[in-house]
């Protein structure tokens, strides 16, 4: 079993995919890997700090006008070390974390109409996400086949809405206007 942490995985699967800065990771998650998995600047640096004291990785300056930057690339232990997490067997974590589920969680603490409102907030967030993901295949796909987690992404985000939306049905059925 894989000893790496949830962000050493990102950020290995990110270099990976290219060399880049921290920076640069932490943009990329947040236009992608945030939806599932997300990693704050606060994780990513000390990570790097870890997987190159390990062997991991390797960084290099790289200024780029007055800007001191520190590109980072995945060696071949690191390749090595991503695979055999990726086609490891065992259990698979789960977790969602929606400030929106937990609003709702502790909604009767709050009026009716409250929770109404965060329903049709979750509704159009759901949606607004969906069609941001179908912008993202455009953008970086065209007409091509989209990667299966991308098509996953926007299947759930429409599953929730729809969820939202036989929710907010269950909410004003009793309601006489």
């Amino acid at each position: 079993m894989s000893t790496l942490s949830p962000t050493a995985r990102v950020i290995l699967g990110l270099l990976a995919l290219g060399d880049r800065t921290g920076y640069e990771m932490k943009q990329t998650i947040d236009r992608s890997t945030r939806f599932f998995w997300s990693a704050s600047y606060g994780q990513i640096y000390p990570e790097l700090r870890r997987l190159e004291e390990s062997g991991l990785v390797v960084s290099r300056d790289e200024p780029r006008g007055g800007v001191q930057r520190r590109a980072f690339e995945l060696t071949a232990a690191g390749r090595a070390e991503l695979e055999s997490w990726l086609v490891a067997d065992g259990p698979d974590r789960f977790e969602i974390r929606d400030e929106g589920l937990l609003r709702l969680f502790f909604g009767e603490l709050v009026g009716e109409e409250d929770v109404l409102r965060l329903v049709r907030r979750r509704q159009e967030w759901f949606r607004e996400v969906a069609e941001h993901f179908r912008g993202i295949g455009q953008e970086v796909f065209g007409d091509e086949d989209w990667p299966p987690v991308l098509h996953y992404g926007i299947e759930l985000m429409e599953w929730n809405a729809r969820w939202f939306d036989a929710h907010e049905r269950r909410l004003t059925q009793d309601d006489p206007d």
